[in-house]
């Protein structure tokens, strides 16, 4: 009877830590979607990022290096990415990378793929819709917001992403910061500075110009 009683009890265990899972897990993608849902309905989007390092096991921690600053404007997948001191430009067919230092330009059909594991802008609204699953992290006071944090765990073992942790600003829900580890054990934080949408915006930004780049080599 006794031991009837402890098997009873761990399955009663078992199950309500199960259903405590799903329900963090279903709370975190209702986050998620409603995020996705509030940034996607602008009709475009202007934002001022920083990016930092930090690997533990070779000795680099956040803030050993000044920042990597980058712009980027956003009007549905379409991008116009400045960073590294290269510029990106997705009309949402093709790629434009131009090297400005090497003056060279390289052109690509559709985006990148995707198949280094990094989160590419195109995708930064729906990229957690497939192959990850969801937890809710902590919520964290950060320059006097509250940021939720939420968790996404790829489902691929041999993903080259360990884990991404997304900060959302409870009040706003916009992305403030995303937090991306890699199977190296690098992360990359990425922090949102500046935040401006529906701008009166060309559309000429998202599109090449050839005349700007007389005396580009291009691939």
């Amino acid at each position: 009877m006794v031991k009837m009683k402890k098997i009873t009890i761990l399955i009663v265990l078992f199950l309500a830590s199960t259903i405590s899972f799903s329900q963090n897990s279903d709370e975190a993608k209702s986050m998620l979607d409603e995020v996705s849902s509030k940034m996607g309905s602008y009709k475009n989007m202007k934002i001022r990022f920083s990016q930092t390092l930090s690997n533990e096991e070779a000795g680099i921690k956040e803030g050993d290096e000044p920042p990597i600053n980058g712009n980027i404007h956003l009007a549905g997948e379409k991008y116009n990415l400045e960073y590294l001191g290269n510029t990106f430009i997705y009309d949402g067919k093709k790629l434009y990378v131009i090297n400005n230092e090497e003056r060279e330009i390289s052109i690509t059909d559709d985006d990148l793929d995707g198949d280094d594991g990094f989160i590419y802008p195109s995708k930064l609204l729906t990229f957690y819709k497939e192959g990850y699953n969801f937890e809710m992290g902590k919520i964290i006071n950060m320059n006097g917001r509250k940021i939720q944090f939420v968790t996404l765990n790829p489902i691929d073992s041999n993903s080259d992403i360990v884990k991404v942790e997304l900060g959302i600003d409870a009040k706003t829900k916009h992305i403030y910061k995303l937090i991306q580890t890699g199977s190296n054990g690098a992360r990359t934080i990425f922090t949102i500075n500046e935040f401006k949408s529906d701008l009166p915006l060309s559309d000429s930004i998202f599109k090449f110009d050839k005349t700007k780049y007389k005396g580009f080599i291009i691939d």
